[in-house]
């Protein structure tokens, strides 16, 4: 008996402790040409935890590690929605290809919390429309305070009466009130700066009965700034003037410094802030302000330092790693990352066994349709060109094998290649490796003789950049193209996600040098 009550005691600890959601539903009228994502909304790195396909008949099932418990956004056909998602359970998520998922139906575990979310959501926007914020951003001190409470009276009686409807868990109550404040917050600090501009009033400076609110209202701070991202854009908001005056003073003569190093810089000198808000800020600022497309190696380095040397947060530093990769590629000099791939006929296949030769990686899925009618054509011309003095490897990211055999057969037939599978789709080994993900597709990187990485990745094959590469590596010449008939940046990107690095709950604006 005692070994079954360990054996119980033991399942029920796993499954509290476990982070995967299982994720099942049925979209009625739904596409399998489209995809559903989920992101952590309180993130960083903000990259899709999950992408999802829609069978023929509108079913869906899937499932993803969750960081942690709170709000995740959920994207299709390119409509957003936020969900409140915990750790060991099942989402059954349901509603029309029409407005889905800006209009949805949760049944099973996750019920009670998010039927509390979107009640008190419909509220602040019915609320919303009653409140006259000009009028109240007008009034002096004294009248704006006795507005701004009143509505975080109303407001927190909504949450409570709510409470008492749904029996919703602590936490997401708590993320409710605390995203409130947030948000009450950034009106306060746009208020100040405006009493700030106002003529005849340059030197206005709040009462402590206005900052005595306005502390009260972040006594949470440490919970805030890992999980409402209207806290951090506050915060930003308020350290921005300081911030211009300490980068116009230490960026003179100083062409080359980014606004990254600037921020970290300026970070160092500010005692009174908690190390995990600056890695919070710091992080923020890098993925809005200088990792992007095409950024010169050297300031991928410099990024790469700040992220290795000034952020102290193992989770924020892994998911910085994990935007450059998704952004850039991996490393240009670096060994290429071998992974498993499968060929159609069952065999295995190691990217190693082109090493000898330089060779190109063409990720791709059958669910995107720009690819067949952008990118294959281009394909076509750039393999018969360059075939007699590389490879090339197309990777599937399908969600099956048969899917993958039947999408290479029809989309790459008479290709000279290999055709290959990353078993698991964009959840596969070499996808993460190569941060491959759905906004992202198609996808191409060229890797030289030595197995090293020679290119950033791209998603044109038109790019001059890439074309320069492929002629050094090869000893070839490719005649010159129309930059006018070049297929365009991101054409092969999902709709649904064209920023890699989206803020998808509340986006916040970073300082500027």
């Amino acid at each position: 008996m005692k070994k079954y009550l360990l054996l119980f005691i033991i399942a029920i600890f796993v499954m509290s402790c476990s982070k995967k959601v299982e994720v099942k539903g049925k979209i009625t009228g739904g596409s399998p040409l489209e995809r559903i994502e989920f992101i952590e909304a309180s993130g960083v790195a903000t990259l899709p935890l999950a992408n999802i396909g829609v069978k023929n008949d509108g079913t869906f099932s899937g499932s993803f590690e969750a960081p942690k418990n709170g709000m995740y956004l959920i994207s299709y056909a390119g409509k957003q929605n936020l969900v409140y998602l915990k750790g060991g359970q099942t989402l059954n998520i349901s509603g029309s290809g029409m407005n889905f998922p800006n209009d949805y139906v949760i049944t099973g575990d996750a019920k009670k919390n998010n039927d509390f979310f979107t009640a008190t959501q419909k509220y602040l926007t019915n609320y919303a429309q009653t409140v006259n914020m000009n009028e109240l951003m007008m009034k002096d001190e004294k009248g704006f305070l006795q507005g701004i409470q009143k509505v975080e009276k109303d407001i927190n009686n909504n949450i409570e009466e709510n409470v008492k409807k749904f029996s919703p868990d602590s936490e997401v109550v708590n993320w409710k009130k605390n995203d409130l404040s947030s948000t009450l917050l950034s009106i306060i600090n746009q208020y100040e700066m405006r009493q700030g501009q106002t003529p005849g009033n340059p030197s206005f400076k709040a009462s402590k009965t206005f900052t005595d609110y306005e502390n009260k209202l972040q006594e949470n701070k440490d919970v805030m700034i890992k999980e409402n991202p209207y806290y951090r854009q506050y915060l930003l908001a308020k350290m921005s003037p300081d911030f211009q005056k300490y980068a116009e003073a230490n960026s003179k003569n100083k062409t080359d410094i980014t606004t990254s190093e600037l921020f970290a810089q300026y970070l160092k000198t500010k005692k009174d802030i908690s190390q995990t808000t600056k890695d919070y800020l710091l992080a923020f600022v890098m993925a809005q302000s200088d990792i992007h497309p095409g950024s010169p190696a050297k300031v991928t380095d410099k990024i790469k330092k700040i992220i290795d040397e000034d952020i102290k947060d193992a989770t924020i530093k892994n998911d910085l790693n994990k935007i450059q990769i998704a952004v850039n590629g991996v490393k240009i000099g670096e060994v290429a990352p071998d992974a498993s791939l499968i060929k159609q006929d069952g065999k295995s296949y190691k990217l190693s066994e082109n090493k000898g030769k330089p060779y190109m990686l063409f990720f791709y899925a059958s669910w995107n349709p720009y690819i067949s009618e952008a990118a294959v054509p281009v394909l076509k011309e750039v393999v018969n060109f360059y075939k007699s003095k590389m490879n090339f490897v197309f990777v599937n990211v399908d969600d099956t094998k048969d899917q993958f055999v039947k999408t290479s057969n029809s989309l790459l037939k008479g290709i000279p290649g290999t055709n290959v599978y990353g078993d698991g789709g964009l959840n596969s080994d070499i996808a993460k490796k190569y941060g491959v993900y759905g906004f992202k597709l198609p996808c191409f990187v060229i890797i030289d003789k030595d197995g090293k990485i020679a290119s950033r990745s791209f998603v044109n094959l038109g790019e001059p950049e890439l074309v320069t590469i492929l002629d050094k590596l090869t000893g070839l010449s490719a005649p010159k193209v129309n930059p006018n008939v070049q297929l365009q940046p991101g054409l092969g990107a999902d709709p649904s996600a064209q920023q890699v690095n989206p803020q998808p709950a509340n986006p916040q604006p970073a300082p500027t040098k």
